[in-house]
């Protein structure tokens, strides 16, 4: 990994977001490559679905919408140790998802004025599980739960077509989509799918969807910009990446494998340390050493950890590995340092965080009870992760009788002449006219 030295540096904010490491391919690159082929799917529907499949996943002649008994059936060959993992995923993150689905609250002006704060799920969503390098079972899974947990009634998933089982997704989605009840599976991946969630596809009796969410490469982040103002999305989820704060007091070993275990994703996943410490970086640059060398995705790890988006940024103080991460917005941020609250308390931007040395990022991407998808390429720094949120809409109900009308009438009078719309206020007074008086 290379190390970017910031030490001495009293550097603006503007000036740590041009310094921090990113990936050398970013959605902006990609978007001008996707756009025809979202384009494709809207004009051609099922025939540029096909298309794509060929060109992309190698696949022709399969079912795009899988069958819902081989939904079912496939937990037969759903390994014990794996049904049980999945399920207690399930309920966990049930459990964490509830707190995130508000309760109505009633708001009362006088007797007779009221507003009802409520919050609706969305009718129908599009739920996207990657399968490029790895099988995301645990991506359905966070998907469903938290839609399901909003009160959403209508889920699609979406997954790759798989060359070796035969036209199907990954063995392991279709085992998480059937633990989660879904019935809607479509053998669709990339940009192609989150097109077809956007736009429909009537030959495969795939209805628009309201809202896409699910992780994915750069293509697919880029694609759910393209669609974005046609459907709601939840972030631009890309390329994993991970940022841990560190202190002489961590221990190397454990920064060390948090770090390969994020590169292990893909090639361009990114992987960066910040700590205050160059004696303890040289002792995580060690450990990376010995094992990144001897995990099995050896070479995929040594690529994203020599890559652009990686690195080791050596800083003054902790106060200033936090103005680092706060410019950064990672999506994975660890924190593991002698005081980790005091350092916790100063961070704003970051999809998820992780506290202390037993909370490793992998925890959170299966276990923990949270939800793993997650804003990526600095977008954590306005947006957030997925969750049970992400499918509510809040409403305002507002009721009023005719006396607490007639308390506000003259005030309302006041501001619709001040900005020139006169019938603004006619629709109130038209209200107390002769005659006029509901029974």
């Amino acid at each position: 990994m290379r190390t970017i030295d910031l030490r001495g540096r009293a550097l603006s904010r503007t000036e740590l977001l041009r310094l921090v490491p990113r990936a050398a391919v970013s959605a902006d690159v990609a978007v001008e490559q996707v756009r025809p082929l979202v384009a494709d799917v809207a004009a051609r529907g099922e025939a540029a679905l096909r298309d794509q499949a060929r060109s992309f996943d190698g696949v022709e002649g399969h079912a795009l919408r899988v069958p819902a008994e081989t939904v079912a059936d496939s937990l037969a060959s759903c390994p014990p140790e794996v049904e049980d993992a999945l399920r207690q995923l399930i309920e966990r993150l049930r459990r964490g998802s509830a707190a995130q689905v508000p309760a109505q609250q009633v708001t009362r002006f006088d007797d007779g004025a009221m507003i009802l704060q409520r919050w609706q799920p969305v009718s129908r969503v599009g739920l996207y599980a990657p399968g490029g390098k790895a099988a995301y079972p645990s991506s359905v899974v966070m998907n469903a739960v938290a839609a399901q947990t909003a009160g959403v009634p209508s889920l699609a998933l979406a997954s790759p077509a798989q060359s070796d089982n035969g036209g199907l997704p990954h063995p392991a989605v279709l085992w998480a989509a059937a633990l989660c009840g879904l019935t809607e599976v479509y053998a669709i991946g990339g940009a192609g799918a989150i097109a077809a969630f956007a736009h429909g596809v009537t030959e495969i009796d795939l209805e628009p969807v309201d809202v896409v969410t699910g992780p994915g490469n750069v293509f697919v982040a880029a694609a759910k910009r393209v669609v974005t103002g046609l459907v709601g999305i939840d972030s631009e989820a890309g390329t994993t990446e991970i940022l841990v704060i560190a202190d002489a007091s961590a221990e190397p070993g454990f920064v060390a494998a948090d770090l390969i275990s994020q590169a292990e994703h893909d090639e361009a996943a990114a992987s960066v340390l910040v700590t205050d410490s160059a004696s303890f970086a040289e002792r995580v640059s060690a450990e990376i050493s010995a094992r990144a060398a001897a995990t099995r995705h050896a070479e995929r790890v040594a690529t994203a950890l020599t890559g652009p988006q990686s690195a080791i940024i050596l800083v003054d103080d902790l106060a200033a590995a936090v103005r680092v991460s706060n410019a950064y917005g990672p999506e994975h941020l660890e924190i593991q340092t002698a005081d980790d609250q005091r350092v916790l308390s100063r961070i704003t931007d970051a999809g998820a965080i992780f506290v202390g040395g037993f909370t490793p990022v992998s925890l959170g991407d299966y276990l923990a009870g949270s939800n793993h998808v997650l804003p990526t390429g600095g977008t954590a720094r306005f947006a957030a992760g997925l969750g049970a949120h992400t499918f509510l809409r809040p409403q305002q109900v507002i009721s009023y009788d005719r006396a607490a009308l007639r308390d506000v009438e003259a005030p309302l009078l006041a501001l619709a002449e001040a900005e020139g719309l006169p019938a603004h206020g006619e629709a109130v007074t038209a209200r107390f006219e002769t005659g006029t008086e509901l029974s």
